[in-house]
């Protein structure tokens, strides 16, 4: 008889705990999913088992005689050993639910009445692809990344190269090196946008039958069958977003993040973890070789190579050695002195005209999807804003309506104020929507596209959009982040940032990092053939230090003064975010429970000056018809453990506690403080 210790797949925070019972199979081991008799009914629940015991002679261990027996065990749904570490890491780490990390780690339920299924690979080409010569900057590379994974030892590679400068080749002979050794591998990309060329490239060298697919684009049952294959062994590589660093590989020798600077890789739901740091973590776990690669590293990612946690590699060269494109600063402030009232630098419509007449192709960026900002009223101020969020709603010329970029609601465009009844109603600020519009103007005569969340909602519609763009169908490619992230097209003769400063201004310590990274990944799509590209940065701050540097290819000198911005703001690396977040929709309840929480903390004694920062609205005050109210902590890297141990008592009581109302939030060095 043995005895495990599991989590029940409850979601109540009142059994966030581990419970015991017996097993008659002497071979259950960490990581099986079981069924169990649970509660006064009995009822059969699902569980995981976390440990496994030959007997209870423990301190604290249950009556063998009340022990319940496990009901049924699922071996083929099992978890691998390295996952409930993971898990435990997970627990420790973002303070989540022990339910809340294995559910990143298990699949959909396959549906009943099951039918063959659209195998997300078949779209993909299985012709061979031969590794090409790598340049002189790859094979140091690789010779400091191939005796890590041959010794099968973990180490975490940041591996810096410009773009264009082959860093996926890397990645390709790495993954062929751990597959080598009969180990398994996984890559990450940020955008789900960037999956199919990545899927594309690995499946030729590799063949479709070693690869699976992961990420939320894919129904149900195709997440189900990806799962399956990886877990029955039939896959070796896998390919995916942020969840796939939760694939159940048993012989993990490899993880691969691509763009690793992307915010993207921070979850917005419970748990609210991020995929890179996950990514090391798991790395240490299986002992294996994690590779972190970008043109722009983030600025945390490069204060741990400069202190020795990570192996920092560099490529300063494109691959075909094209130059890099030359980056231009067009202030907007000057353009409007001449008298230049177009969305488009005089600069940027000359060069952009002069590429197109010379057959190659432009792309427009712009990270703001939508027509117009905002609606206001000329006559009294009147903003229309979201009845449930409270915040400006964005004009769609495609729908006709405004729309709630963050609860999604839709509302009717008034034709009067509805404040003090004025016609004024205008719109304000630009959108990719009205972008695109200008550019088919501008340009008479061109085939104009747009990329952005709402045109990639339909299936399949952003890989038409890209594979339109890639053969060359279209002149014009308008869009947000999604166009500015790890796409490689040959024919771009010019790229337009056409307003930096919507990234500069976001309420976050990370914009100036934001905007000089998007800079730089924008700047990138250009020049990738063998003829060099142009961009053009449109800006109403071009003192900036990040759009001055990324102009000018610096890094250097921008990571240095952003250093000393964080140091000085005691902003991460030097500390660890800790944020609270209550809501309720009594806005009474959610401010009360914040002060209370904030009160716990404070007169813990644990807080110096310059750490604890009392509640406030937060700026997204109102969202899904809940008031939220949070604080934030500012933990010295030496206190965070006595912190997290404070926050994880406040949540205890709050559990026991019957008048605790309100939801509690906790989210470790968040991306946003929407």
């Amino acid at each position: 008889m043995k005895y495990v210790r599991v989590v029940v797949d409850n979601t109540s925070n009142h059994t966030d705990t581990f419970y015991t019972y017996a097993c008659s199979c002497d071979e259950i081991r960490k990581g099986a999913k079981v069924r169990v008799p649970f509660g006064r009914g009995n009822r059969l629940k699902n569980a995981y088992v976390f440990s496994v015991q030959d007997s209870l002679d423990g301190e604290g261990d249950p009556d063998p005689a009340k022990i319940k027996k496990v009901a049924e065990i699922d071996e083929k749904m099992s978890l691998p050993e390295d996952l409930i570490k993971l898990c435990l890491w997970m627990r420790r780490t973002y303070l989540c639910r022990y339910i809340d990390a294995v559910k990143c780690m298990i699949p959909p339920a396959e549906s009943a009445g099951r039918r063959k299924r659209k195998d997300p690979r078949d779209e993909f080409s299985d012709e061979a692809d031969s590794a090409p010569r790598l340049t002189r900057q790859q094979e140091d590379a690789m010779a400091g990344i191939l005796p890590c994974v041959r010794e099968r030892r973990h180490e975490t590679f940041l591996l810096n190269g410009v773009t264009s400068s082959g860093k996926t080749e890397i990645y390709l002979q790495t993954a062929q090196e751990v597959l080598k050794q009969g180990r398994q591998v996984i890559v990450l990309v940020p955008e789900i946008s960037l999956a199919p060329q990545t899927i594309s490239r690995f499946i030729s060298r590799f063949g479709a039958e070693r690869v699976a697919v992961l990420h939320s684009r894919l129904t149900k049952g195709q997440r189900y069958d990806q799962w399956m294959r990886v877990r029955s062994g039939k896959a070796d590589v896998l390919i995916g977003a942020r969840l796939g660093v939760f694939a159940p590989f048993e012989r993990l020798g490899a993880i691969i993040v691509d763009e690793e600077h992307e915010s993207s890789y921070k979850s917005d739901m419970t748990p609210k973890y991020d995929a890179v740091e996950t990514a090391v973590a798991r790395g240490k776990i299986a002992e294996a070789a994690v590779i972190l690669g970008t043109a722009a590293p983030s600025v945390v990612s490069r204060f741990r190579a400069a202190q020795g946690q990570y192996r920092e590699i560099r490529l300063t060269e494109r691959y075909n050695k094209t130059p890099l494109p030359h980056i231009q600063i067009a202030d907007m402030r000057e353009e409007l002195r001449k008298g230049n009232r177009s969305i488009f630098s005089t600069d940027l419509y000359r060069k952009s005209l002069k590429a197109l007449e010379a057959g190659r192709q432009v792309i427009l960026f712009l990270n703001r999807r939508g027509y117009a900002s905002f609606l206001s009223c000329r006559s009294c101020g009147f903003v229309l804003r979201c009845e449930i969020c409270g915040i400006s709603m964005t004009y769609h010329q495609t729908s006709g309506m405004a729309e709630c970029h963050y609860c999604g609601r839709r509302a009717k465009v008034p034709q009067v104020c509805p404040s003090c009844g004025s016609p004024y109603i205008r719109r304000f600020g630009i959108g990719t929507e009205k972008v695109e519009e200008m550019a088919r103007i501008a340009f008479p005569g061109r085939n104009v596209a747009r990329l952005d969340l709402d045109t990639a909602r339909k299936k399949g519609e952003t890989e038409r959009i890209l594979e339109a763009f890639r053969r060359g169908r279209t002149d014009i490619l308008v869009g947000t982040q999604l166009v500015a992230k790890g796409l490689d097209f040959q024919n771009v003769g010019v790229v337009g940032v056409i307003s930096a400063d919507v990234t500069l201004n976001i309420p976050d310590y990370r914009s100036s990092e934001r905007t000089f990274q998007l800079i730089i990944q924008a700047a990138g799509r250009a020049g990738r053939g063998s003829e060099a590209g142009e961009v053009v940065v449109q800006t109403y701050s071009p003192q900036e230090a990040a759009i001055r540097c990324a102009a000018s290819g610096d890094y250097e000198g921008f990571y240095r003064q952003e250093l000393m911005i964080r140091k000085l703001g005691g902003y991460p690396p030097f500390t660890v975010i800790i944020r609270l977040v209550f809501y309720h929709s009594d806005e009474s309840c959610a401010r009360r429970e914040a002060q209370a929480a904030y009160l716990e903390v404070k007169e813990s004694g644990i807080a110096g000056r310059g750490e604890l920062f009392s509640p406030q609205p937060a700026y997204l005050s109102r969202m899904n018809e809940n008031y939220r109210y949070h604080f934030i902590i500012k933990s010295p890297l030496e206190k965070k453990r006595k912190y997290l141990k404070i926050i994880s008592d406040i949540r205890q009581r709050r559990i026991e506690n019957p008048a605790a109302k309100a939801v509690m939030l906790i989210e470790m060095d968040p991306y946003s403080l929407t």
